[in-house]
């Protein structure tokens, strides 16, 4: 009877000690929530939401998911059920010239057939919901292995991060796909520790959710069976070798049902559309495979539509992932204030991560580390963490290799794991008497407090290394911006330029589709009316300008007057500048194949002739932008002329940076075009596109 007394004591103290750490982990994620709505507030749509989430609402409504493939559904699924529940217009699907025009039609669902401001506000409403849940989740699955106390202050460290609070309410796939590829790792070093059904049942699920979640979870996949089978080889000395081959089948067992539930969220169909078997994308799977540069990884993606190993959706996703992602495409890099082509330096993504998260996190995170190193934690710690950090190192090694062109956003599953060491630094602080380690951590969260807090917008916050003013000087990413301030420029338009009957001219990334249901009137949006806008030397007027285009690049540096001029307004990194300004050849050139990509050629009715003018005048303007050459020997292989469609190949193959294997597909392509018949030949795919 004394024992059991003890042992009732005992288990009604546990349920005590869980409902606090409930009680405080839900304090902490809801005022992550509060802060991150205030701070937030009056953001605009990132340039992909709407396209995220007329897609969800479209797989909910329809059952198909020919839109937008190159994410996997979690997210859209669940932001689409939300918005359809309280009603959402859909148009009828139509066919599709390539990615662009099929963004367009999503976006003007979202934009036209409902009510944007409505649907942002349920939107960021089931957001709010879903990342709060994976905090918890989280969370919980970090109490397992390190306690109450490394748990709470993880995700306490997370709701201080400013990249966290912007990304919270978002409609996009990198905050989600960050927590729970985290949570599966964690959730795994469980799992193999145990060997009980129900953390492998924990493991698959989160997986799974992952793998659901954005193509890089396949990166969580590798370390998650890297954990498993470096448990079946080194943790088993002494096990019978039917143990360990029980345990290997566990891991498989691990990573197939993972793949279920990544089916399930496909409704457990490889055709992407209920009513057909013929392809319904935006572009071939065949020829979308056909676009990769690798032989190795084109093999794989046959090798998974051929043996319907995934859902073809999905592997038209993955295409679409390694291509602009992994492989890189045309872009310019702006990365320490040096301009590089499609990747930036090793370092870039380890930089970026310090110039992005508050000092005071830094310090906690650099003496978290420091104690791992110096093993002044409890054993039981290690694994853990050793395995979110062949998670870090794999997701680096992936970034180092692929396109510099997101910044932070990609290098997010990293953070989960800073947030560990962090939260490790404040433990040590707690168990230990050293008055100077306490003191240090202390400083550190008071400072991390003090500078994230009071930001608001932070999607632009940069710690005091950079600052948070000029940081566009130094970078050109999408941690910079990403359409954030399209409702202020509309606002800026209404209350000074509009009274007057003036039009500006805009540049700045957000969709047209939103300008236009804001009213917003602009020059270049009717070429007939604005062409006399275009016929001197000069332009004139206002211009308003985001950072991102104010930043130096390596084609078409349209900024380079205005970086020398004062801006007669500015919130924040959204720039409005007045006077005027010579028309440079980058300014024309740039105009003159936009114009030909997206209303010339990729639209219901092309027209060829009027593309090759406009991609002539625009490669006799500025021949650096290689890929307009490119796309002009695509234009005349297409109409059967051999000698243009050489010259073009030749130009573009002359400019084309040696550092990207384009160079060598466009002179394989030149040999092709010189000795096989033109009907034989496919055009080389844009790689400025994606």
């Amino acid at each position: 009877m004394k024992t059991g007394g003890i042992e009732e004591i005992s288990a009604s103290f546990s349920i005590k000690r869980f409902l606090i750490f409930l009680l405080i982990l839900t304090v902490i994620i809801c005022g992550a929530i509060l802060r991150s709505n205030i701070a937030t507030g009056l953001d605009s749509f990132t340039f992909d939401e709407a396209y995220h989430i007329g897609s969800g609402a479209s797989y909910l409504q329809t059952g198909d998911f020919r839109l937008n493939p190159e994410h996997p559904p979690l997210v859209k699924l669940w932001v689409g059920a939300i918005v359809s529940e309280q009603g959402f217009q859909l148009m009828p699907f139509r066919a599709f010239q390539d990615k662009k025009d099929e963004r367009e039609f999503v976006e003007t669902d979202v934009y036209f057939d409902n009510d944007p401001d409505l649907i942002q506000y349920r939107a960021r409403t089931a957001m709010f919901i879903l990342n709060g849940l994976l905090l918890f989740l989280f969370a919980l699955a970090a109490k397992r292995l390190f306690g109450d106390v490394i748990a709470l202050t993880a995700v306490l460290f997370l709701a201080i991060d400013p990249t966290i609070a912007a990304h919270l309410p978002v409609v996009m796939t990198d905050l989600p796909v960050a927590l729970l590829s985290s949570t599966a790792v964690l959730c795994a070093v469980t799992a193999f520790r145990s060997w009980r059904l129900t953390d492998f049942i924990y493991t698959s699920f989160t997986l799974g959710l992952a793998l659901s979640t954005k193509h890089s979870a396949v990166i969580t996949t590798a370390t998650v069976l890297i954990i498993g089978f470096a448990a079946v080889v080194f943790l088993s000395n002494g096990v019978k070798i039917s143990v360990r081959l029980r345990r290997f089948a566990a891991v498989i067992a691990v990573l197939c049902g993972a793949v279920i539930i990544l089916w399930s969220f496909y409704f457990f169909r490889f055709n992407e559309s209920p009513t057909t078997s013929d392809e319904q994308f935006n572009r071939p799977l065949a020829s979308k495979i056909s676009d990769v540069k690798s032989p190795l990884y084109r093999q794989g993606l046959k090798i998974m539509a051929d043996g319907r190993l995934f859902p073809r959706a999905y592997i038209w996703g993955m295409a679409d992932t390694i291509r602009a992602g992994a492989e890189g495409r045309a872009i310019s890099v702006l990365a320490f204030g040096h301009l590089y082509y499609g990747k930036a330096p090793f370092y870039y993504f380890p930089g970026v991560i310090a110039v992005k998260m508050p000092l005071g996190l830094l310090l906690l995170t650099v003496i978290g580390a420091g104690l791992l190193f110096f093993r002044k934690i409890p054993p039981e710690f290690t694994a853990p963490l050793v395995g979110l950090g062949v998670l870090a190192i794999l997701f680096l090694i992936a970034l180092i290799n692929g396109s510099s062109y997101a910044g932070i956003r990609h290098a997010m599953p990293i953070i989960p794991l800073l947030a560990l060491l962090g939260a490790l630094s404040i433990y040590r602080a707690i168990e230990s008497k050293i008055i100077f380690l306490r003191a240090t951590v202390g400083l550190a969260l008071i400072l991390a407090v003090l500078s994230a807090i009071p930001v608001m917008r932070p999607w632009e916050y940069f710690n005091e290394i950079i600052g948070m003013s000029n940081a566009y000087l130094y970078f050109n990413d999408e941690g910079i911006d990403l359409g954030l301030r399209t409702k202020e420029l509309v606002k800026y338009y209404n209350s000074n330029l509009k009274p007057q009957n003036e039009l500006p001219f805009v540049s700045y990334p957000s969709s047209q589709k939103e300008w236009q249901r804001r009213e917003l009137d602009w020059v270049g949006k009717d070429d007939e009316r604005d062409k006399e806008k275009f016929s001197g030397d000069t332009l004139n007027g206002t211009f308003i300008v985001g950072a991102n285009d104010l930043s130096p690049v390596l084609f078409w540096d349209t900024g380079k007057e205005f970086r020398e001029t004062t801006p007669i307004a500015r919130s924040g990194n959204m720039f409005v500048f007045r006077g005027s300004f010579p028309i440079s050849t980058a300014t024309q050139a740039q105009s003159l194949y936009y114009r030909a990509v997206y209303g010339k050629i990729y639209v219901a009715e092309p027209d060829a002739e009027g593309a090759i003018d406009m991609l002539s005048r625009s490669v006799r303007l500025d021949p650096k932008a290689f890929f307009v050459a490119l796309e002009l020997g695509n234009q005349y292989l297409k109409a059967g002329n051999r000698e243009e469609s050489l010259k073009a190949y030749r130009i573009a193959g002359e400019n084309a940076p040696k550092s990207d294997n384009i160079r060598e597909m466009i002179f394989r392509q030149i040999e092709r075009v010189e000795t096989e018949s033109l009907t034989e030949i496919e055009p080389l795919r844009n790689p400025e596109f994606e």
